[in-house]
């Protein structure tokens, strides 16, 4: 995974849902170990009551989410409810090898 245009990371997950939780904690451990240094990190770990989507909202936000900051500004918001980690992977590489393609072209 190419974590070098990767500026923030923001998780929200429950560490109970076997789905949910295994892909962000699988996110999370692929982010290299001098990732503090880089990036902004922030975990948010549900309770074990949680419930799967907050409803007192008009429009339901999934309770396991992946928010990423990218070096040009852009922001991916990831379901982890409906995202295998494979999925999150091929969805962060593809943004950062277009910014990787960018940054060769203009010669940075």
């Amino acid at each position: 995974m190419i974590t070098k245009f990767i500026t923030s990371v923001s998780t929200t997950f429950s560490p109970f849902n076997a789905r949910s939780g295994k892909t962000a904690r699988s996110f999370l451990a692929l982010l290299p170990p001098n990732a503090r240094q880089n990036m902004k990190i922030d975990v948010k770990m549900l309770p074990r009551a949680a419930p799967s989507t907050s409803s007192n909202s008009a429009k339901p936000e999934p309770a396991a989410v992946l928010l990423l900051g990218f070096k040009d500004g852009k922001q991916m918001s990831l379901d982890l409810e409906k995202l295998k980690i494979k999925d999150v992977q091929e969805e962060v590489d593809r943004h950062s090898r277009l910014l990787g393609r960018q940054e060769e072209l203009t010669g940075n």
